[in-house]
């Protein structure tokens, strides 16, 4: 009797045993937090689709309306802009009413915001098109959203996804650049374009709101790497006073200056200069617009590979490191780009293209793991406003550098002042401190 009993508790402890094995396999091998990546990739990359249009329609904006670069740099500018100050509210609403309804909305305001734009007739419209609407939209869609997916459903490998997540903002350049330059050039219209980018945008709200999940324990597993399951935590009330404390908190630390100045240059001299004005630039030179758009979507290809790089070596070494020889070497390719610019592409271009690709976004994965050793849980908050610094460099260069070319007829001003800026960032980088333990932020 004794040992039937004790056969029965065998098999009973066996058999829990025996089912939940598989399981753990399974888990092990296709957790639940890599398919979000995999969605939220998706999503950035449609949500791209506009970040590749703009430099592309200065000229035929300029030809149709007689606008002059000044005022669409001042659209492309209030975009920019937006696109950084709306991330920490983005990051503290993703907080209060979820990851997939913050997300779900903000595609379908870059939907409708592109899609106005084939009835403008006059500039302001622009501006609140091309601007405000979109604006709003792709601040929401922002690097804080990479951020939130990846504090959220990873402990180890976070470095890398932030990399991938990063990426996907480059992959939709890749994508759709070509696409939209070869359309414009052979239709002889803008507005085509523009369609696309909006129905591209919208396309992507489906398959947010069907596979998206804002926490590992809505579906009852434990974040990539963890030891323990982590309980969601209770919405938080109150997203914009939140993100407004925190960054009254943050401002109060020195780090959060120089992360904050330092991502302004990376603004300055990456979607601010070179996706706003490479290809008219190279255009002046000579270039055809589509050739010119192609080596902007070859800059998409390498920057894929050195952002996921850059996460991948973020996980090993030294981020303040990292930061100063990333901006060290995109410096000095700036202050090369004024001999480069020619009629046709040439081996020493197609080499600054490769170069300056591989560095494109490289900075953001240390940027996100230095804002995460300094402010906990908090710092997909912080890096919003880090990210909004970024946006105001990038806006200020957009429109200094349509002025620039409409007073002194050529770019080379800019990209040497931005080569020079690059200098001052890879400095700025080494003298983060380093902090063993997270500050304590705002409530």
């Amino acid at each position: 009797m004794t040992q039937t009993t004790e056969a029965a508790a065998t098999s009973e402890d066996n058999r829990p045993t025996e089912k939940h094995r598989p399981r753990r396999s399974r888990t092990l091998s296709l957790h639940r937090a890599w398919f979000v990546a995999a969605v939220a990739f998706v999503t950035i990359t449609g949500a791209a689709a506009f970040r590749s249009l703009p430099g592309l329609l200065i000229d035929p904006l300029h030809e149709e309306f007689g606008w002059s670069r000044g005022t669409i740099g001042a659209a492309v500018s209030i975009n920019l802009a937006l696109y950084g100050l709306t991330a920490p509210f983005a990051a503290a609403l993703m907080d209060r009413f979820g990851i997939r309804r913050v997300v779900a909305a903000a595609l379908t305001l870059i939907s409708v915001g592109s899609g106005l734009t084939v009835w403008m007739t006059a500039a302001w419209q622009l501006l609140l098109c091309w601007g405000l609407l979109v604006g709003l939209g792709t601040g929401s869609m922002a690097l804080a959203f990479a951020a939130t997916v990846t504090n959220r459903w990873f402990t180890e490998r976070s470095g890398l996804v932030t990399g991938i997540l990063t990426a996907a903002s480059a992959s939709g350049q890749l994508i759709f650049l070509p696409v939209m330059s070869l359309m414009i050039t052979r239709l002889d219209d803008w507005r085509p374009a523009a369609v696309t980018v909006s129905l591209a945008a919208l396309a992507v709200v489906p398959l947010v709101w069907l596979l998206l999940r804002d926490h590992p324990a809505d579906v009852g597993v434990k974040p990539y790497g963890a030891q323990e399951f982590v309980p969601k935590p209770a919405p938080v009330p109150g997203a914009a006073r939140r993100a407004v404390k925190v960054l009254f908190s943050a401002a109060r630390t020195g780090p959060f200056w120089l992360l904050a100045g330092t991502f302004a240059i990376c603004g300055a001299s990456t979607n601010g200069l070179v996706q706003t004005h490479f290809v008219p630039a190279a255009h002046d030179h000579g270039m055809p617009v589509t050739a010119a758009a192609s080596l902007l979507a070859v800059i998409g290809v390498f920057d894929v590979v050195g952002t996921v790089a850059s996460g991948w070596l973020t996980d090993r070494f030294e981020p303040r490191r990292l930061l100063a020889v990333y901006y060290a070497l995109r410096g000095i390719s700036l202050l090369f780009l004024p001999m480069l610019l020619a009629p046709s592409v040439h081996p020493p271009m197609i080499f600054f293209i490769v170069f300056y690709g591989l560095d494109w976004v490289a900075t953001v994965p240390p940027t996100v793991a230095l804002c995460r050793e300094q402010y906990g849980d908090d710092s997909a908050i912080v890096f919003g406003w880090v990210l909004a610094s970024h946006q105001v460099g990038a806006a200020l260069v957009a429109v200094l550098g349509g002025v620039a070319r409409d007073v002194f007829g050529t770019y080379d001003m800019v990209w040497y002042a931005s080569g020079a800026l690059c200098a001052a960032a890879a400095l700025m980088s080494l003298v983060i401190r380093r902090r063993t333990a997270p500050v304590a932020m705002a409530a």
